[in-house]
């Protein structure tokens, strides 16, 4: 068994798909706009995914299941960056609303600064602190 990547199961697959790729700047490996499936380079390739969540509720025989909801956050992507307060300021200025300022977390030994994508997904950016 060995790991292939993290799927989000997502409502809107156009926006999500242009968030990952133009506002976050990550690499397209697979797919585009208006299909069903993409994925991106995280440093793994194709490491995370975009699957359209009514399709994955078909696949397991759930198509009356809700859209996705976010009631308490069970997951978050994590992504290394190298330096926390540029990438906040270069992504604010694409609009992107965040949760927390970058702040300091020594017991972690990291800077932080935290924010959804378009489907609610927590995004935490961190750049090590020594």
């Amino acid at each position: 068994m060995k790991f292939s990547n993290i799927r989000l199961l997502v409502n809107d697959f156009d926006k999500c798909f242009n968030f990952y790729n133009d506002t976050l700047g990550l690499v397209c490996s697979w797919g585009k706009p208006g299909e069903n499936y993409a994925s991106f380079d995280i440093g793994i390739p194709s490491g995370l995914a975009l699957f359209k969540a009514d399709l994955m509720s078909q696949a397991i025989d759930n198509s009356d299941a809700s859209k996705n909801e976010v009631i308490k956050d069970k997951s978050a992507i994590i992504i290394e960056v190298e330096n926390v307060n540029e990438a906040f300021e270069n992504l604010k200025d694409k609009g992107v609303v965040f949760l927390t300022e970058p702040k300091d977390m020594p017991d972690w030994g990291i800077r932080v600064a935290h924010f959804r994508d378009p489907e609610n997904n927590l995004i935490e950016l961190f750049s090590s602190l020594s």
